[in-house]
């Protein structure tokens, strides 16, 4: 078999494949088995039927056919590896010539990994914002602590500002019910949002027994951004009692015998919470460091592809929130185009921040092994809410196995790039990155003399798994 390769842009190339007849054979003999097995000829037993039979009885051409079926994704294969080309999607394929005892030529084109200049990665320097947790943080905290031990009672009065009431709501357009948007005995807290617009100001003051009629707009459904006619109706009004904020809460609702100590169990998890999220951030303005040091050229196939699936993640998540694209802009004042050049400009880092990771972890030879590709997986099933077996089965069925690989390799290609690089916040202070735990604590740094030898160290790693 000979090959070439057209590059035709930095991210394809176009193959051109010669196979010559004599390669093909082993293609031809198992073509002929397998037609020998599906077909039934007089005096011949089913699979034993001869070559010059089959030629007579289904045609030359058919096994020709079915040969080539099964050599050209072969030798497509061979042809990437001869050339060293890593694919990113499905290639377009071309039979440009095929005659029976003279071989087969085809083309294909491919998106292909570009070739990328990695630049130095070690000390790279990055700013992060300060990491504050402020007073009324920690009383915001406590408040919703508080809020959970508060008793409902009920009042004989209009409904206010932060009373739970239980409702009965119907829209209507042009004196119809509108289908789906009639519901009963709703509880809700007023003033809370998030329901549709207009029902807590329609709420606020309203008598028991009372209704209100007003106008919105509905988020969901067949009549989404038009006006309808809301009716709500005030069944029932309860008044939240929240306890004292005292010693003896402090013991109801913690661990913890004084107040003063449940808050600065607030205040450290809190700071566990920030440190995470400032690693985030660190992570994140590391990899813009890097990328602004290197062009890395982007198949637009894959760019479009990722664009689409983030626009329709975005449409789902706002749909389960109730909630129109229109109105998340205008929350995010935003318009449609700066919406639009945002994402595409986060979707194209990204992209080449994952070639990026991909360059580090081959220069640093990461490797994976079988118990960090379970973790892993628990790992993603639990976000996902399935269970791990389940997840582990469809990942095995569908071949997605290797794109998991892919993500631990790239997230310890990050790891070595975060703590090769020097990380400060606003106020000019390291951040620590190495010894951060995952529940946001700080680790103690590893004692020379507690590390286990380099001997040691090879030996525990020869019984390891091999890796994925």
């Amino acid at each position: 078999m000979k090959s070439a390769v057209e590059t035709l842009s930095p991210t394809r190339a176009k193959l051109t494949v010669e196979v010559p007849f004599e390669e093909l054979k082993p293609s031809l003999d198992a073509a002929y088995q397998k037609i020998a097995k599906q077909i039934n000829v007089p005096g011949f037993r089913r699979g034993k039927v001869p070559p010059q039979v089959i030629d007579r009885q289904v045609g030359r051409g058919v096994v020709l056919d079915e040969a080539v079926n099964e050599v050209l994704p072969k030798a497509y294969v061979e042809a990437l590896q001869e050339n060293s080309l890593t694919p990113l999607a499905q290639p377009e394929i071309e039979v440009t010539k095929f005659e029976d005892n003279e071989g087969l030529e085809f083309t294909a084109e491919v998106d292909i990994k570009p070739a990328i200049d990695l630049p130095a990665y070690d000390g790279l320097t990055a700013e992060v914002e300060d990491l504050v947790v402020s007073d009324d943080d920690v009383a915001e905290q406590v408040e919703a602590l508080r809020e959970r031990f508060g008793t409902l009672s009920d009042v004989e009065r209009a409904a206010a500002d932060g009373d739970f009431v239980v409702i009965d709501l119907v829209a209507t357009q042009d004196g119809e019910v509108v289908n789906g948007a009639e519901i009963s005995d709703f509880s809700y807290k007023v003033g809370s949002g998030g329901m549709i617009d207009g029902l807590d100001e329609a709420l606020v003051g309203l008598e028991i027994g009372a209704e209100k009629i007003f106008v919105t707009q509905l988020v969901s459904g067949d009549l989404v951004g038009q006006d309808v006619d809301v009716k709500v109706v005030l069944k029932q009004v309860q008044e939240q009692e929240l306890p004292e904020l005292d010693d003896d809460f402090a013991q109801e609702a913690s661990e913890f015998d004084t107040l003063d100590e449940l808050k600065a169990d607030v205040r450290e998890r809190l700071t566990r919470g920030k440190r995470l999220e400032q690693a985030a951030a660190a992570r994140d303005a590391v990899l813009e460091a890097l990328l602004e040091k290197v062009e890395v050229p982007l198949p637009e196939t894959m760019v479009t592809e990722e664009l689409n699936a983030r626009r329709a993640n975005l449409e789902q998540q706002l749909q389960m929130a109730g909630m129109t694209l229109e109105k998340f802009l205008e929350e995010e004042k935003q318009t449609q185009e700066e919406f639009e050049a945002d994402l595409e400009r986060r979707v194209r880092d990204a992209v080449a921040a994952q070639f990026l990771l991909d360059e580090i972890a081959d220069s640093e030879e990461i490797g994976v092994d079988q118990a960090e590709l379970t973790q892993h997986m628990i790992r993603r099933a639990q976000q996902s809410g399935q269970e791990p077996q389940e997840f582990v089965n469809h990942m095995f069925e569908h071949n997605h196995v290797p794109e998991l690989v892919q993500e631990i390799r790239r997230g310890k290609a990050l790891q070595i790039l975060v703590e090769g690089s020097e990380v400060k916040d606003a106020s000019g202070n390291a951040v620590e990155l190495k010894l951060l735990q995952a529940d946001g604590t700080i680790g103690e740094p590893v004692v020379e003399d507690d590390a286990p030898s380099a001997e040691a160290a090879e030996s525990d790693t020869e019984g390891e798994s091999t890796e994925a």
